[in-house]
């Protein structure tokens, strides 16, 4: 006898009298879902999640880089979203004037918007 003849016994259909108790049983089951196996509550703690690991830590990152760019003033070192270094010599509400070299004694100055500033960089300032 071959391999799958020894099988296919095995794979025969159940007969209909002994499958009677496994559909009682299937139909007793049915009927009001617990709370617990409603699919909501993988989707709220999924959504839960998502707000713990992804938007709440970005929404403390942008009100810290605010809290950065409206303490910019005067002589502060910073660097653009662009890379450019510079020094702060100027300041409105939204353009600040940053002065990124001093070529044969003339200094290079650029204005850039205020957004567009990346990082404040921690230099020691020396109060004359």
């Amino acid at each position: 006898m071959s391999p799958l003849a020894a099988l296919l016994p095995l794979a025969a259909p159940l007969p209909l009298a002994s499958s009677l108790p496994l559909v009682a049983l299937l139909q007793a089951g049915q009927g009001q879902p617990s709370i617990l196996q409603s699919p909501m509550i993988p989707i709220g703690v999924t959504l839960l999640l998502l707000w713990l690991v992804i938007i709440r830590p970005q929404q403390r990152r942008q009100r810290e880089h605010d809290d950065m760019l409206k303490a910019i003033e005067k002589g502060d070192q910073v660097v653009t979203s662009g890379g450019l270094h510079g020094k702060v010599v100027g300041t409105s509400d939204d353009t600040l004037t940053l002065e990124i070299a001093a070529l044969k004694g003339e200094r290079v100055r650029v204005k850039v918007a205020r957004n567009k500033i990346d990082t404040k960089l921690a230099v020691k300032r020396e109060d004359s």
